[in-house]
């Protein structure tokens, strides 16, 4: 099953394309930089030589951490790109966004 990308528009106001977590790009990015934040102590860890239990800790608060993100991203995704496509009435974009969306809680639910 392949997944379609968009095509790629300017990167400008005007042609921005609304996404189901554009309104909440902001607070993404900064839980994203704080999980960055967090791989990051854990190579310091490593680097330290610091007790195997206390490195694999740090490893599940992040995987929690990221976790919790593709759910919101997920969440985001239906209440605005699924939604749209079922407004539209264009049955093959919402089977697409249907199947897009089904494939992501595959991938979600196997890691």
């Amino acid at each position: 099953m392949s997944t379609t990308t968009p095509p790629p528009v300017p990167d400008t106001a005007q042609h921005r394309h609304q996404y189901g977590y554009t309104d909440h790009r902001q607070s993404y990015q900064t839980r994203l930089r704080r999980i960055e934040g967090q791989v990051r102590g854990i190579e310091r860890m490593v680097a330290d030589n610091e007790y195997c239990i206390d490195v694999l800790t740090q490893i599940s608060a992040v995987t929690k951490a990221l976790h919790a993100v593709s759910v919101k991203l997920l969440e985001d995704h239906l209440g605005h790109c699924v939604a749209a496509a079922a407004a539209s009435g264009d049955e093959q974009q919402l089977q697409e966004k249907v199947a897009e969306a089904t494939a992501a809680i595959a991938r979600l639910t196997r890691s």
